[in-house]
């Protein structure tokens, strides 16, 4: 289910709408400035937007400009956010964690939920059982429009614009049409991402990429993920798995990857092949992930050794995507980056080695953020579809397969 949208959701209205959502309170001329469209157009998308509900003005408020003008003074904007809101669920192996956002993408309300049964049929009922808690708890909330949207972000291969799951190693799902199927479960329009875009367009909006036009997302932990963000834009890619420099052949040709490949980044560095490496070194299967982490930083050189080449190859990773993009900054997040210190000098030693240019001053920040963050993200995911919807939905029949393209 695809709600059509109170407004057309043309560039313009999305510019508009995301400029008041990641800079407001502000002013037209200066979403004007930001924006490169004419004060006319400004003017018409936002009384369209506020006639709609999603606008409303902000008198008394200071605009985001410090700059003074001459003439009569102009209310700035800002988003309506209790007009209505949106849902976020990130489904992971053995949970499911989730978000009420309003319209602002201002989080309201964050759950966690065990998920004790991943296989698709299960997984989907818990994933509709937790949307309708969730959507009793935003009932309580007083928006004007209650929410109905819902994203879900999950790991691996998703195509955006079906809602169609081709691969989830970590869930273990293939040729999953978890949009219509969920869609169905709860009777609400869906929306499906990968779980590292969907981090990508919180950032963007609310974090470390609030502000500026080129950046990248790279996580480390389960799997190494990437999303590109490029003058301003979510780069998706023809097939939706732009970014992922988890499978770039930058290690040991030697390891095979749970992908079918070899030397993929994610054989290295993951955080079960470190785990994997880790009982080898040490002979001990029943380690945890968490025991390695003491190990290493207690001195086991053997360890220290497996983490610092873990770093290496994802240091080689993140200066690709220098190379490639010339971002104004990298943002490392994901569980991994707990235990950054034991990468970091790796990291930044391959990186310097293999940047080229100007891209070795690319800077890295490192987010050590909750995953009610990503919940957020596939959020923020359905409030674009909600506000602005970019999608042609198709009948189930007409969804698209592995190896087949609507015309």
């Amino acid at each position: 289910m695809q709600r059509s949208g109170p407004v057309d959701g043309t560039p313009a209205e999305a510019e508009v709408f995301t400029t008041v959502l990641t800079s407001g309170p502000i002013a037209r001329a200066d979403i004007a400035r930001l924006t490169g469209l004419s004060s006319a157009a400004v003017t018409r998308v936002a009384k369209l937007l506020i006639d709609e509900g999603y606008l409303e003005y902000a008198p008394g408020e200071p605009a985001a400009s410090d700059e003074t003008r001459m003439g009569r003074p102009s209310s700035p904007l800002r988003v309506h956010a209790d007009q209505t809101g949106s849902f976020g669920v990130i489904v992971r192996r053995d949970e499911l964690i989730g978000m009420v956002c309003d319209l602002a993408g201002g989080p309201r309300v964050a759950e966690r939920r065990p998920l004790t049964d991943n296989r698709v049929e299960p997984a989907v009922a818990a994933v509709a059982a937790f949307y309708r808690d969730l959507a009793a708890s935003a009932q309580r909330l007083g928006f004007v429009d209650p929410p109905a949207h819902l994203g879900l972000s999950l790991s691996g291969d998703i195509d955006h614009d079906t809602g169609y799951v081709r691969y989830s190693p970590f869930l273990g799902w293939r040729d999953v049409d978890l949009g219509a199927a969920v869609s169905r479960a709860v009777a609400a329009p869906v929306v499906v991402e990968n779980d590292v875009k969907a981090l990508t367009v919180a950032e963007q909006w609310f974090g470390l990429g609030r502000g500026i036009t080129n950046f990248a997302v790279v996580t480390i932990g389960t799997g190494i993920g990437c999303a590109i963000v490029v003058d301003g834009g979510l780069v998706r890619g023809a097939h939706s798995v732009a970014g992922e420099i988890g499978h770039l052949p930058l290690g040991d040709p030697a390891v095979q990857c749970h992908c079918g490949a070899h030397g993929c980044v994610e054989a290295e560095a993951s955080t079960k092949a470190l785990l994997d490496r880790c009982r080898a070194a040490t002979g001990r299967d029943d380690l945890t992930i968490g025991a390695a982490v003491e190990l290493a930083r207690a001195g086991d050189d053997g360890v220290r050794a497996i983490f610092s080449r873990a770093g290496q190859v994802i240091g080689l990773a993140l200066a690709s995507v220098a190379n490639l993009l010339g971002p104004e900054r990298v943002i490392v997040a994901g569980e991994g980056v707990s235990s950054y210190d034991l990468f970091e000098t790796a990291i930044r030693e391959a990186f310097a080695e293999q940047a080229f240019g100007a891209a070795h001053q690319v800077p890295i920040h490192v987010r050590d953020l909750p995953f009610e963050e990503w919940a957020r993200g596939a959020a923020a995911v359905a409030i674009q579809e909600l506000v602005f919807p970019s999608r042609q939905r198709v009948a189930n029949d007409m969804r698209r397969r592995t190896g087949v393209r609507r015309g």
